[in-house]
């Protein structure tokens, strides 16, 4: 009698239990300096919707890319290890497809995986182009169900791929990306499966292409900087959209937001975008390393500032954490470490460093 009273409360509670995951979203930009916030107050440019999220989440004063290019930080994101761990040793080069990433570990955990924007993982250098159907390093070979992307940066009025089948888009890159990954969320957040999206923006990365409202306000630029901060603040407006989104379907409060940028600023780019650390993207130093990095989830985060060393490596540990998934999901050794603990307060120092390498040569 009461193992039948005990599978019918089971039985009950199961929605629930399932649908209490929380989703989950990745958003990065492309080339965003530390210093390109209103929030760590920007001479030139405001970021209102990312100040509102720093504001009402955790935000990192030392948060670091895994690497000072682009294709290296993304393979961090995706398996928790070192980018020479992964194979990525540059940009452009091809994550190995033996690696574990964090969208096959979600799949299988039961979640619904979308790739939406940059993807940059396929082995290839040059500009921008949709990604091939037939690409072996495509998303869905890395367990994204669903994806609109572009092999490397991408500008206004962009020709994309979706799912391999070439769509032309029109208006700013940020809009376009955030606009699909909205799509995303119509379609799923009435399923049962909880939702896994990754938002990689192709702004602010050169060629600088912003629309003219979104330049107007710097006017005392020069034409580089105010294309740059123009596409920044296209970028901004798209994060609005994203989190008056979540709000709107009810899913801000479990969903865990999570924005940084995959390397340090530029050094061409006027007024600073590192915030006057030394170095810029292509150096390990600090400028070309730490980026924005905020953490969004209102259910399980007071907003606060926080000082602990943390980065792009530990996002899959931290997320394998909070599922209670087996350790099986990576390889090892992982590199980053769980922030889990971090989201109730301060936990001291960190007990793993944090390690950087740029470079395809080993001397």
């Amino acid at each position: 009698m009461k193992s039948a009273l005990l599978c019918l409360l089971l039985f009950a509670l199961g929605p629930s239990l399932f649908a209490a995951k929380p989703n989950i979203i990745f958003v990065m930009a492309d080339d965003m300096g530390w210093g390109q916030t209103g929030y760590r107050g920007h001479p030139a440019l405001k970021t209102p919707n990312l100040d509102a999220m720093a504001a009402n989440g955790l935000r990192f004063e030392r948060f670091y890319a895994g690497n000072p290019v682009c294709s290296p930080t993304r393979a961090t994101v995706l398996t928790g290890r070192t980018n020479d761990r992964a194979g990525v040793l540059s940009h452009g080069y091809g994550l190995r497809l033996q690696e574990k990433t964090i969208a096959q570990a979600l799949k299988g955990a039961g979640y619904v995986t979308g790739h939406f924007g940059k993807w940059h993982l396929n082995g290839f250098k040059g500009a921008g182009a949709p990604v091939l159907k037939e690409d072996a390093r495509n998303p869905s070979a890395f367990g994204f169900d669903e994806w609109v992307s572009m092999t490397n940066y991408f500008d206004k009025d962009p020709l994309m791929s979706r799912m391999g089948e070439f769509v032309e888009f029109k208006g700013d890159s940020s809009d376009i990306a955030v606009g699909e990954a909205v799509k995303f969320i119509d379609k799923h957040r009435a399923g049962e499966r909880p939702m896994f999206a990754i938002i990689w923006f192709g702004s602010p990365h050169s060629p600088f292409k912003a629309q003219d409202a979104d330049k107007a306000a710097f006017t005392d630029l020069d034409n580089l900087s105010r294309q740059h901060y123009g596409e920044l603040v296209a970028l901004d407006r798209a994060v609005g959209t994203l989190r008056q989104k979540l709000r709107d379907a009810g899913l801000a409060d479990n969903t865990m937001l999570v924005f940084n940028s995959d390397n340090g600023g530029l050094p061409e780019v006027k007024p600073s975008s590192t915030g006057g650390l030394r170095g810029h993207k292509g150096t390990v130093f600090e400028g070309g390393l730490r980026v924005p990095g905020i953490i969004e989830w209102p259910a399980m985060i007071k907003p606060r500032l926080t000082s602990f060393p943390a980065g792009t490596v530990d996002l899959f540990p931290t997320v394998a954490d909070i599922l209670g998934l087996p350790d099986s999901v990576m390889i090892k050794p992982i590199d980053g470490i769980s922030l889990k603990p971090l989201f109730a307060g301060e936990i001291g120092e960190r007990t793993k460093p944090l390690g950087f390498r740029f470079g395809t040569k080993l001397h």
